[in-house]
């Protein structure tokens, strides 16, 4: 491999709270017959989890949602123009998803702290207290009817966005732990939980799990479990991953996209990327060139190319051809929870230690 000209190690600086944002070292290499490649990586601490991603379109912005807190960094310069902690407003520093709502409300999804609402310098935290349904939040979506949803490890909850009333679904899902969200253009609501995937079409409810063909097989022979160890709140940080404890639960969903065929897409645990459509699923794992079997992440870009973040790094999928992204090729850490594609068509990447930026290099 090559190393890529334009490739370039950058330091984003700021955060509060002992977050002391170091130079990881090595170098990023893009093969040469591939048209994609690492372009830069940005580095911000070798034990902080980069967790979460959003890119607000609005004001330049890429919200980058973190282990130690939250930074908002402005796309035209790459330069960060705030840092956020529970100084600041957050509920907690650790950061699992972010939303941004039709209203321009960023909302954060929080480790053991509620969620927390901001716009314009202003900030609102809701507990369960408050209708939240728990206090560990791991995803958003909003529906075309105004509608917004949370999925927390106690359910997950609807928004009236105009009253801020939370309404708890549970015993109605097919697992309480709501890991993943989408909406279609039905505006039907599905949710991935450790337990399969549910949908629900504002009337009547339906599930699915690997007895009906959700995720692929156990090919790379890896201990079975029904609970990951992330079922526990001692370990859902995924730190045991980077230790290698892959496990293989199909029916544990990670993350879900709903595409504009009304395909719905799975990341699932060790059993690869589940598709449903007309009524079946269709799997892709590393046999079919998915990097990893675990699939946190799910993208697709403006072009209609899909994207995976995975245990094993970034995959491009084409519709016929994959490519992959490792730590080899740049990324800071193979284990990529989080994918966004910014205005100017690049794609980031969020693992441990950083964020890495992916493009067009020749």
């Amino acid at each position: 491999m090559m190393l890529h000209q334009g490739f370039r190690h950058r330091v984003w600086q700021g955060l509060a709270a002992g977050l002391l944002m170091t130079l990881a070292a090595g170098g990023a290499a893009a093969q040469q017959d591939v048209s994609y490649g690492v372009l830069d990586s940005f580095n911000v601490g070798e034990n902080v989890y980069v967790r979460s991603l959003a890119v607000e379109e609005a004001t330049s912005t890429l919200w980058v949602g973190t282990s130690a807190g939250l930074m908002e960094i402005g796309l035209n310069h790459l330069d960060v123009r705030n840092t956020f902690t529970r100084a600041d407003g957050l509920a907690n520093e650790y950061i699992f998803a972010i939303g941004i709502d039709s209203r321009g409300y960023k909302w954060f999804g929080t480790n053991a702290g509620g969620v927390s609402r901001y716009r314009d310098g202003n900030w609102q935290t809701f507990f369960p207290r408050d209708g939240l349904a728990d206090y560990w939040v791991y995803a958003f979506t909003e529906q075309a009817n105004g509608d917004f949803w949370i999925g927390t490890w106690a359910g997950a909850n609807r928004v009236d966005l105009d009253t801020l009333e939370f309404e708890t679904f549970l015993n109605e899902l097919i697992n309480e732990w709501v890991y993943g969200l989408a909406v279609d253009s039905r505006d039907r609501v599905w949710f991935g939980t450790e337990g399969g995937v549910s949908m629900f079409d504002g009337e009547a409810w339906q599930h699915w799990t690997h007895d009906d063909g959700l995720g692929g097989d156990n090919e790379e022979d890896l201990a079975v479990s029904t609970n990951t160890g992330l079922g526990t709140r001692t370990r859902h940080d995924l730190t045991v991953l980077e230790g290698g404890e892959d496990t293989f639960n199909p029916n544990y969903v990670f993350s879900m996209h709903a595409d504009p065929q009304d395909r719905i897409w799975a990341g699932t645990w060790g059993g690869g990327v589940s598709v449903f459509e007309d009524g079946s699923w269709r799997n892709y794992t590393t046999a079919d060139g998915l990097a990893g079997n675990l699939v946190y992440s799910i993208l697709q870009d403006r072009d209609g190319v899909f994207w995976f973040g995975t245990n094993r790094g970034v995959s491009r999928f084409d519709g016929k051809t994959w490519q992959a992204f490792d730590s080899e090729d740049g990324l800071p850490g193979n284990h990529v929870y989080s994918l966004v594609q910014t205005p100017d068509g690049t794609v980031w990447a969020a693992s441990r230690g950083g964020v890495t930026r992916i493009g067009p290099v020749q």
